[in-house]
């Protein structure tokens, strides 16, 4: 009996055990965890794209682009990764996902325009004289313009024993696998390299993929609910819904869908604020849609970072801005990739390819100092720094961007956070990418609530936040604080802050101005948030000096009319609902 007993007790101990993991395969949702360009980089008739999934068993599933299943012959399947051959001729970018059982996958973003760059192995790095993790073996070339970039790259790959394995097209620049096996010959080619006539420089990689995150360490202030309020983000969302109502307006307002490049790697879509983008979301023409990869956990950078943008209300910790606009709204498509983890010059190659697919916008959260920059208080930053020779490379590819930019796509305009090491953003020998000066560029400076019982269009009702960057280069600031998502339905997630989450607040409500009215050029835009800002803190009899400015003064002609602040001196605070009003009252005019 003992035995006969045992038996059966171990039969059902097993049964139960299939049970479990049965059940728990079943339940685990479908989801695309990474989507990188594989194969040959350089091949642009046929790309192929290597995608890990979770959630998907040996049953049939279809994969869609852009609304269209893609043949089987086209996919190869082994396990949880997949391997996808796209004809450039026959396909478009646009957004990917998996579907089986009835369940879909969210959807990620699939750019056939053909920037993409190689992320370096553990195996690959090494720590430089600076104490920073650098590439060993990857460089990128900017080719000068009078030269053909591709043979170019090619004659010097053949010349030094070397081997073209990334590009970026548009910027002339050809990432290069070098012929060495340690930092002294690296550093020995780049030297030759760069003494190349067709050589306008080689960028070393320094960045870590987990150093894409740009916050503070420091507690929230205890007001944090009432960020937003600072910046009349519901005030803006009313007005949009209200002013530009169908029933209200008998159509005078047609809006235009917008594109925005959130350059960051993923998104959680297990929480709430996510869990009801997956599938075919253009189904519904005038929502908003997000694209990304899966992201395992709801508190990371990219996900609160899109959550200002996108996150559904009333669902999880956040609301994003453009998702409140989805009653009258024409569609906004929110882009969240970072190409690869190949640091900065990923993120460029990105951006170059989200803006050849139609983006209007970048929203760049990160941000990077040069290795002795110091604070306003004298102190050496020790964060998300770079070494000089690795910040020459970046400031040139960079400068490249935003050259081909102006020449190629002048509606463009990119948002950069203005860093949290209490420094000088505006200051190329500090800190890029905010340094530049260029009307395409936007950078966005943190503020928060002060504890003064005053009206918000007082100046005292916020106060710059201590870790933000600060100087004139600073465009606008924004409430630095935000709710992160959760997992559970309803709960609201742990404070971030920084000022990567006050950039998101100036893209989304560039986006919305640029749905009333496309036609609008960056100076436009820049006028307008100008000409509509509240200001932060106390009055001065004269312009502080450069250390003490959180923004560039605001002068009297960047005023709105009806407010009477003496206010000349003060700094930039973000008025949504003005910019959206004025953005319809220039439209009036106009007409």
């Amino acid at each position: 009996m003992a035995v006969t007993y045992g038996g059966v007790g171990r039969l059902a101990t097993a049964l139960a055990l299939m049970w479990i993991t049965t059940g728990a395969v079943a339940e685990q949702p479908l989801r695309i965890e990474q989507l990188q360009r594989c194969g040959g980089l350089l091949q642009m008739d046929i790309q192929e794209f290597c995608l890990q999934a979770s959630g998907l068993d040996e049953g049939e599933f279809q994969v869609t682009l852009n609304g269209t299943p893609l043949p089987a012959e086209a996919i190869d399947h082994d396990s949880d990764r997949l391997r996808i051959r796209l004809n450039s001729a026959d396909a478009q970018s646009g957004p990917l996902w998996l579907s089986q059982h009835e369940q879909a996958s969210n959807p990620v973003w699939v750019s056939l325009k053909g920037s993409n760059v190689v992320a370096a192995t553990e195996q690959e790095v090494a720590k430089n004289m600076d104490g920073i993790t650098t590439y060993v073996d990857l460089v990128s070339l900017i080719i000068e313009e009078s030269h053909d970039g591709a043979q170019e790259a090619q004659r010097l790959a053949d010349k030094y024993g070397a081997e073209v394995v990334g590009m970026i097209p548009p910027l002339n620049t050809y990432q290069l696998r070098l012929p060495v096996s340690d930092l002294d010959e690296r550093d020995a080619l780049v030297l030759r390299l760069g003494n190349e006539v067709s050589v306008d420089a080689v960028v070393t990689e320094e960045s870590g993929a987990e150093e894409s995150i740009e916050s503070e360490t420091s507690s929230p202030p205890d007001a944090d609910d009432q960020e937003w309020a600072s910046n009349r983000f519901l005030d803006a969302v009313n007005f949009y819904q209200r002013r530009l109502s169908l029933e209200g307006l008998d159509g005078d307002i047609e809006t235009q869908p917008i594109r925005i490049g959130v350059i960051e790697r993923e998104v959680d879509f297990d929480a709430p604020d996510f869990a009801d983008y997956l599938g075919e979301c253009r189904a519904e023409a005038t929502r908003t849609c997000v694209y990304a990869r899966d992201a395992a956990k709801p508190d990371g950078h990219g996900t609160t970072v899109t959550g200002v943008l996108a996150a559904a209300w009333n669902e999880g910790g956040n609301s994003g801005f453009l998702r409140g606009l989805d009653e009258v709204g024409p569609g906004f498509d929110v882009i969240v990739d970072r190409n690869s983890d190949a640091g900065i010059t990923a993120n460029v190659a990105a951006s170059v390819n989200l803006v050849e697919d139609g983006a209007r916008v970048l929203n760049w959260s990160w941000g990077i100092h040069r290795v002795g920059a110091i604070d306003i208080n004298g102190k050496e930053i020790d964060s998300l720094v770079r070494s000089g020779i690795a910040m020459s490379g970046y400031e040139e590819l960079l400068e490249e961007f935003f050259l081909w930019l102006r020449e190629a796509h002048p509606d463009v305009v990119v948002v950069n956070s203005a860093g949290n090491a209490s420094s000088y953003s505006g200051r190329d020998e500090y800190r890029l990418p905010s340094s530049f000066v260029t009307d395409q560029l936007f950078v966005v400076g943190g503020h928060q609530r002060s504890d003064e019982d005053v009206q918000v269009e007082d100046p005292r009702y916020v106060i710059k936040r201590n870790a933000s960057n600060i100087d004139m280069r600073v465009d606008i600031t924004a409430a630095a604080c935000v709710r992160g998502s959760s997992l559970l339905e309803g709960e609201q997630g742990e404070a971030h802050c920084g000022t990567s989450y006050a950039t998101p607040l100036v893209a989304g409500l560039l986006a919305a101005m640029m749905s009333i009215e496309p036609e609008l050029t960056p100076a436009q835009l820049r006028m307008l948030l100008r000409r509509s800002a509240m200001t932060i803190g106390e009055e001065y009899d004269f312009e502080p000096t450069d250390a003490d400015d959180l923004t560039a003064p605001i002068l009297p002609s960047e005023r709105a009319n009806e407010l009477n602040h003496p206010d000349i001196g003060l700094s930039a605070r973000l008025n949504m609902y003005k910019a959206l009003d004025l953005t319809v009252q220039s439209l009036n005019r106009e007409r």
